[in-house]
């Protein structure tokens, strides 16, 4: 199994519903360093997963939707708690939309899975891992 990595952050503001939240019910900010891994079995014929600055390119322009926002005034999350798993999920479907627009390059098909993690501190992370298939 091969896999490419990327890195980028952002930072957005939420508050979260529910007791369980404690005082993360207010109105606060959280600054995220998000990782995205690209896994295939097998390398294209230039030797790769998938072109690691088309990868990176894709990511930055994922994370410039969501950072510098405040997530609850976001209609697309309204009724959602945007917890740490919940954006994960939202950063791997963004993700992938973007490679079947085509974003990653044309060898991007072999990538049969991705794990999306958000580290909240040094020690804290949640990840959304699930497999794909750009070809539909």
């Amino acid at each position: 199994m091969y896999s490419v990595t990327v890195r980028g952050h952002m930072m957005i503001a939420h508050s979260l519903r529910g007791e369980v939240f404690g005082p993360a019910q207010q109105l606060h900010g959280a600054t995220y360093i998000v990782d995205v891994e690209f896994r295939g079995a097998s390398l294209d014929a230039s030797g790769i997963v998938v072109d690691i600055g088309r990868a990176a390119h894709a990511l930055d322009a994922v994370l410039a939707g969501l950072n510098y926002r405040n997530l609850d005034e976001d209609p697309a999350f309204r009724g959602r708690n945007t917890t740490s798993e919940f954006l994960a999920r939202v950063v791997f479907d963004r993700i992938v939309a973007a490679m079947k627009r085509g974003d990653l390059g044309p060898d991007a098909g072999g990538v049969h899975s991705i794990r999306v993690t958000l580290h909240e501190s040094h020690i804290a992370s949640a990840s959304f891992d699930a497999r794909v298939d750009v070809s539909a």
